[in-house]
């Protein structure tokens, strides 16, 4: 009994170390600083002929092949960007965005925490080189920022962890308005009324529940392939891929409860071996309608959120900061800090941010739009703000949207590095003094 109880604690904590926030966290840090490291070392070359890599398929004389750097970028972030649309979603069906009370705080805190950085980057640069990389400073890594809050554990208000990610989920789908409507060059309607149509089949095949899951994927492959020959940046197509996977159950749970009690009394009442179910139909039916009906009554979106957060955060991310954190740092990149670029990002994320945030929230609730969730203090909420400022992921990402000229592309991405680590410092340091030492005690009592 000892040894089984070991057995289930064990696991418990694996499956928590799986999928926490924390252990992603510290998984994006190592591989931000690996690639730091190798790009400043004796093994810069290697690092950079890796990412140089062609890999692709060909038949006859087409060939279709991108660098394993556009394969990460353009190949797996797909999968991040549809979980990100999963959760999105999910979060405006049934979630906190889901109603006007409910979506108000979160979604103007968000919308400060994009317009003020956005500004304070461009009035920098307006006319420079840099003026395209207004969108770096507006995005907040979600990983990251849940991550540092989960360190607090206990101390942490439900209603602040959920305005953390509420915000987090409307600053992404921010993200993703400025990708498609601001760093798409030129658009192919065409293809893209290709993708359309793949679209609107893969919608009913999806709610159909088609058994053979290849046509499902062959479909979702064929909308990446339009999205992304549109013109469009194909993690777009993620998204629109997970607006067709519904959030709801396909059935009634209480029906489907009731119809199985009613099919498993059945089967009670009959013969029982590892042959019946061969021998006798009635009862392959009735566990196939119990097994089909089990599918039916879990929310597909919900399903594929949870099988594909551990891809995401032990894979994907992983190698997005593997591919696009290493930074050859020497007396130019350094030199470079001091320009609109790489400060424009810095005052964007460590300071525009809580302030945007922090503003528009004061805003909403002083105009009686929405109120402070239980518990939750201003110092708390603009502790929150600098974590938001945390952008790394979607920040690095929108830099290679922004440029091309590597000197700038780097200047940009010294400048989120170091923003983001002042952001997780400074809005850690906040909380910890304006979270409640004890979480058993009222945390409405924490001074504000």
């Amino acid at each position: 009994m000892a040894k089984k109880t070991e057995t289930q604690g064990f696991r418990g904590y694996f499956e928590w170390f799986v999928h926490s926030e924390v252990t992603g966290s510290i998984l994006l840090l190592a591989c931000t600083i690996i690639a730091l490291v190798w790009a400043n070392s004796p093994w810069a070359g290697v690092y950079d002929d890796l990412l140089h890599t062609y890999i692709g398929v060909g038949w006859g004389d087409t060939v279709f092949k991108l660098n394993l750097h556009h394969w990460i970028n353009d190949g797996l972030m797909v999968v991040f960007f549809f979980v990100v649309g999963l959760e999105v979603k999910r979060e405006l069906v049934v979630g906190e965005l889901s109603s006007f009370e409910k979506a108000s705080l979160p979604v103007a805190a968000a919308l400060g925490g994009m317009v003020v950085p956005a500004v304070l980057y461009a009035v920098l640069n307006v006319g420079g080189a840099g003026a395209r990389g207004w969108g770096i400073p507006m995005a907040t890594d979600i990983a990251f920022a849940l991550g540092v809050l989960a360190i607090f554990g206990k101390r942490v208000p439900l209603g602040l962890k959920v305005f953390l990610t509420a915000l987090a989920i409307a600053d992404d789908l921010g993200a993703v308005a400025v990708i498609a409507l601001f760093y798409t060059e030129q658009i192919n309607f065409g293809v893209l009324a290709i993708a359309a149509v793949s679209l609107a089949v893969l919608y009913p095949v999806v709610r159909m529940r088609v058994k053979h899951r290849g046509i499902v994927l062959i479909l979702m492959v064929v909308v990446w392939l339009d999205i992304f020959a549109s013109g469009i940046h194909p993690t777009i197509a993620g998204i629109l891929l997970a607006m067709v996977i519904p959030v709801r159950p396909m059935v009634d749970p209480k029906q489907f409860v009731s119809d199985a009690e009613a099919v498993l009394e059945n089967l009670k009442k009959r013969q029982e071996s590892d042959s019946c179910v061969i021998t006798d139909r009635e009862q392959l039916y009735a566990l196939e309608y119990v097994h089909t009906g089990a599918g039916d009554a879990l929310p597909a979106g919900l399903m594929l959120e949870q099988s594909l957060h551990p891809v995401q955060v032990w894979l994907i991310l992983p190698l997005f900061a593997l591919a696009n954190a290493g930074v050859a740092i020497d007396s130019h990149i350094l030199n470079a800090l001091a320009n609109p670029i790489s400060i424009g990002i810095i005052l964007g994320l460590a300071v525009g941010k809580p302030l945007g945030v922090l503003a528009m929230a004061w805003i909403a609730v002083k105009a009686k739009l929405c109120r402070l969730p239980t518990g939750v203090t201003w110092s708390q909420v603009f502790g929150v703000g600098c974590l938001a400022g945390i952008g790394f992921t979607m920040s690095l990402f929108i830099t290679d949207l922004a440029f091309d000229n590597e000197a700038v592309i780097d200047s940009a991405k010294l400048g989120i590095l170091i923003a983001s680590l002042l952001s997780a410092v400074v809005g850690a340091a906040i909380l910890s003094r304006s979270l409640p030492r004890d979480p058993g005690r009222d945390p409405a009592a924490a001074k504000g």
